[in-house]
């Protein structure tokens, strides 16, 4: 276990330098000068020569490359080009917004997939499992910009219930106001992750009930429910936590037009603004910690599958 683990570890460092890499060069070859727009339209040549001297945008990219690695290995992401501000403190005041968010959206899509997926496939050929399987397939197809849309409509216009856009000044200073501004945007993205997640525990349940072990305890006296429940669901859960994993970078991609969407001050809307910007210490930093963030669970589920799996561990011995 102690060398699976040491091995993905190392596997995840490498990872994480080529995202670096792809990300330092992709940026590069972005339109624009970034000296050009800190001077505005009326610098002159040598002003924006002075600029680019300054931050160093005309060394050689190789020492640009490791210059940024080095302080991201020192725990300093840089400064933003425009602001002057530390990169890694707008990204923790940021994440207050994206994590809270993140986890939000997750616990709505697993409240949505993992009853309604079991009951639809055990109601498999009935209407009830056929309408589940069907409108789930329908919502997975949804835009979520559109699915947001609807709700505000909805939650906010109509019936007034919850804020449309904005986040509290004082953040969670009022943890109520600031959870409330946040239910809209993570049941979004938590019924279209949701949806595409049932499908998937659907397939996978329906695969346990075929199993021999769950045949065999339903002929011991078990009804075929609480065969299921007993002895094909935690089959299932392993399989579940997989694509939960995959499922995290589409919460990350949601949240980026999510925030937009509902004005809030996050991860994902700064990082628009940014790029918009060329602000690009401040760009490579927020790419790199949301790869690393991705990384990292794929990461700690595999981990995770080798320590509830007792087969997986029989087979790497």
């Amino acid at each position: 276990m102690i060398r699976y683990a040491l091995t993905r570890l190392a596997l995840l460092v490498v990872g994480l330098l080529v995202a670096s890499v792809l990300i330092f060069l992709s940026l590069r070859v972005l339109p624009g000068d970034v000296a050009q727009l800190i001077a505005g339209t009326e610098g002159t040549p040598q002003q924006v020569a002075a600029i680019r001297t300054q931050l160093g945008l005309d060394e050689p990219l190789i020492a640009q490359y490791l210059g940024w690695i080095g302080g991201v290995l020192r725990g300093d992401l840089g400064a933003s080009l425009i602001t002057g501000t530390s990169v890694a403190d707008e990204l923790a005041q940021k994440a207050q917004v994206t994590i809270p968010l993140g986890m939000l959206s997750l616990t709505v899509a697993i409240l949505i997939a993992v009853p309604f997926g079991v009951l639809s496939a055990m109601r498999r050929g009935r209407a009830s499992g056929t309408t589940l399987s069907v409108v789930s397939q329908g919502l997975a197809a949804v835009p979520v910009v559109w699915a947001g849309m609807m709700l505000v409509v909805v939650f906010a216009v109509w019936l007034g219930w919850l804020p449309a856009q904005g986040f509290p000044r004082d953040g969670w200073a009022d943890p109520a106001n600031a959870l409330r501004s946040l239910i809209l945007p993570a049941v979004t993205i938590g019924v279209v992750e949701g949806a595409m997640l049932l499908r998937f525990v659907r397939s996978a349940t329906l695969q346990a009930v075929g199993q021999d072990y769950v045949r065999t305890a339903a002929a011991k006296g078990l009804t075929r429910a609480a065969a299921l429940i007993r002895h094909g669901l935690p089959n299932v859960g392993l399989s579940v936590i997989t694509v939960l994993g995959l499922q995290v970078a589409g919460i990350i991609v949601g949240a980026v037009v999510i925030e937009q969407l509902f004005t809030l001050p996050g991860v994902g809307r700064m990082l628009v603004e940014d790029v918009a910007r060329r602000d690009l210490p401040k760009v490579q930093g927020e790419l790199l910690v949301l790869t690393g963030f991705v990384l990292v669970v794929g990461f700690a589920v595999d981990l995770l599958h080798r320590v509830i799996d007792p087969r997986q561990r029989e087979v790497s011995s």
